[in-house]
């Protein structure tokens, strides 16, 4: 999958253990409904967010994670979602997130296409019929 938008915001990486350590980068996309978007980059790929700067507009490759958690104490269970990057790219604005052939929603229809009216169904009367019966 993949997230375009405007760099809004980059946390630098941070040593969360001493064996893991992440950096977090916060992108708007640019939709009709735009969406801030927190996007983590964990271990090898932390370093990849210092190449870029606040009010770029990237491509971020990223991959969904969800976990279950129970709590101990109350044995409740509750669900976390992260957003994990992988990969980013500087890119054009007005790109397509999903290209059109890879998205059932888009519509190739124009709106001059859709406004043209159907050809109307041929009138017959009772002796044009051909049918045997």
């Amino acid at each position: 999958m993949e997230i375009i938008g405007t760099i809004k915001k980059i946390n630098s990486a941070v040593q969360i253990t001493p064996t893991f350590s992440k950096s977090e980068m916060v992108i708007t996309t640019d939709e009709m409904y735009p969406q801030t978007i927190l996007v983590e980059f964990a271990q090898s790929r932390a370093g990849l967010v210092d190449a870029f700067q606040v009010g770029q507009y990237v491509k971020v490759a990223i991959n969904l994670r969800g976990r279950e958690w129970q709590d101990p104490k109350t044995g409740d269970v509750r669900y976390f979602t992260s957003v994990g990057g992988w990969k980013i790219d500087l890119a054009t604005p007005g790109q397509a997130a999903v290209p059109a052939a890879a998205n059932p929603f888009a519509t190739t229809a124009t709106p001059a296409a859709a406004a043209a009216p159907a050809p109307a169904a041929p009138v017959m009367s009772d002796g044009d019929d051909d049918l045997p019966f």
